[in-house]
């Protein structure tokens, strides 16, 4: 059952009043939009390598990441491009490969 929350206004903002169960304990979140939804995360420390990506791990995936597996294309054939760097070197390289 979705709990609501109040939205009013202060000063030249607009904020809500979110409910105990979901109040933060740092000084700032993350807002993001995604369809018409607002996400609200705490602000991942800066200071510390890679932690953007280390809170997106520690909240999980949802229960339908790639429920129906993944799509993968056929591997391409390319043309092998030649590249002669002088009159002795001939290096022979394929694109994609």
């Amino acid at each position: 059952m979705p709990l609501y929350a109040r939205v009013f206004q202060s000063g030249n903002s607009q904020s809500v009043r979110l409910p105990k169960e979901f109040r933060f304990d740092v000084d700032q979140v993350e807002v993001t939009r995604e369809g018409d939804a607002v996400i609200l995360r705490p602000r991942a420390d800066r200071g510390v390598r890679w932690a953007l990506l280390h809170s997106a791990l520690e909240r999980g995936l949802s229960d339908d990441f790639m429920a129906e597996g993944r799509e993968q294309p056929k591997g391409q054939e390319r043309p092998v491009f030649r590249i002669c760097s002088s009159d002795t070197h001939l290096i022979d390289w394929t694109v994609g490969r």
